[in-house]
């Protein structure tokens, strides 16, 4: 996320502001940040989860929305655009230009955003009460971390090739596979850009 030069916007002039903007931009304290474009892996990864999780959804309570709904932290003044959340809370029904209750929220991992997607973004997460699974997934491998809130903490499940993933907070079980149907990953991981010799 790149910051946007401007002075202290408030909550009202950000929603004001954005509803005009052709492209997303979050929203962190009275600052705005500028959403970089997705890699084809991660537009693979996203689309293969909407239509594998929109299909189980399908006469249910519950309502998958992808990267263009807003999520409102209202404890901390934030708004986020998670690449997919997922809300069974009828209060989210009255809204239609952001989500305050998540049960579910996916994340899929860049070299831009990682950093903050493990870090401030899941501290943020887990002050929504609603939350309780929160889901991180590479692409540059098959591997997805799984959190789940229990009484106390956060319980990490990691699941890698050839494994089923099971999203308890919707009563899904995913195989891998599918999930990174099509996605080649062609492309090294920073990992190992960073251990390539010069």
């Amino acid at each position: 996320m790149i910051a946007v030069p401007q002075n202290y916007f408030s909550a009202n002039d950000y929603l004001q502001w954005e509803e005009k903007q052709e492209e997303k931009h979050e929203y962190v304290n009275g600052m705005i940040y500028a959403m970089a474009g997705a890699s084809e892996d991660h537009i693979g990864i996203t689309t293969n989860l909407t239509v594998i999780i929109s299909n189980h959804l399908r006469g249910k309570d519950c309502k998958l929305f992808p990267s263009d709904m807003r999520l409102n932290i209202a404890s901390k003044n934030i708004y986020y655009y998670p690449d997919l959340l997922v809300t069974c809370d009828e209060r989210d029904r009255f809204n239609k230009k952001q989500k305050n209750y998540p049960c579910l929220i996916i994340e899929v991992l860049s070299e831009s955003t990682e950093s903050k997607d493990r870090g401030v973004k899941f501290a943020h997460y887990q002050t929504l009460q609603s939350l309780q699974e929160y889901v991180l997934i590479s692409q540059w491998e098959q591997r997805v971390e799984i959190f789940r809130r229990s009484e106390k903490f956060w319980v990490l499940q990691t699941y890698t090739t050839g494994e089923l993933i099971e999203l308890q907070s919707i009563n899904l079980q995913i195989s891998i596979d599918a999930i990174y149907e099509d996605v080649n990953f062609l492309e090294a991981s920073p990992e190992e850009i960073l251990e390539t010799p010069i």
